[in-house]
């Protein structure tokens, strides 16, 4: 066995802003920001963490892979800046795979897995949103 990893900080998350290009569905835009910010509101600290806000970058989606098109990937950036100062103290990039094969549901599906991933990396209580 290796050496352990040390924990991911922890933080206490005060808001979320959500940004993307002009080729980045709203619905998409949106469904994560609601999701995200119901977390954030649902999320009780017991201890003092770090103040932040995060700044979640939709770099790119693309959607219809695979044999039966129905997979859609999108590059994630996220940003945690101090309430403080204003400094960037975490930074995080991944990219999220989801499926749907109901074209219709494919933007919300994409929105809840890319949120999903998002409040397990700040440890995030499922909000209702």
């Amino acid at each position: 066995m290796g050496p352990k990893e040390p924990p991911a900080p922890v933080y206490d998350v005060r808001s979320a802003v959500v940004l993307g290009g002009p080729g980045i569905p709203a619905p998409v835009l949106s469904g994560i920001s609601d999701r995200v910010n119901a977390a954030i509101n649902a999320t009780v600290r017991t201890e003092v963490y770090p103040r932040v806000v995060l700044t979640i970058r939709i770099v790119s989606i693309i959607k219809g892979q695979g044999f039966d098109k129905n997979r859609n990937v999108a590059k994630i950036t996220v940003n945690a800046a101090s309430v403080d100062d204003g400094s960037v103290i975490g930074v995080s990039a991944f990219d999220v795979s989801s499926f749907a094969n109901d074209p219709v549901m494919a933007d919300q599906i994409l929105a809840e897995d890319i949120a999903a991933r998002i409040r397990s990396a700040f440890q995030l209580t499922a909000g209702r949103g």
